[in-house]
């Protein structure tokens, strides 16, 4: 999964925030399968919470008390798929072949 020396950025974060990081060839192994796993999740939830993002959004009675929890779940959301994509972003980059 990853390049040798190379990390990949796990859809978790650490104390503070920090970011965390696995060190691993081993696609199967246990902690490559949970960070593959929760991704997954991650994923489902956002198209989830999009779909209700678009009916509250669609209905003209909606009440402003529901947009802010809504758009606070939309930020989380938006977090976590930034952090799916720039980890697998990471991973295509690295297992490209060098075509030049």
């Amino acid at each position: 999964m990853t390049a040798r020396n190379e990390l990949r950025l796990l859809p978790w974060s650490g104390p503070e925030g920090q970011p965390c990081y696995l060190s691993t060839d081993d696609r199967d192994g246990y902690m490559s399968r949970l960070a593959d796993n929760l991704e997954a999740v991650q994923l489902g939830m956002a198209a989830e919470l999009l779909e209700q993002a678009l009916e509250v959004l669609g209905d003209e009675d909606a009440e402003l008390g529901e947009l802010r929890p809504l758009t606070t779940k939309l930020t989380e959301a938006l977090r976590d798929v930034l952090r799916v994509a720039t980890s697998r972003g990471h991973l295509l980059a690295v297992s490209e072949p060098d075509l030049s």
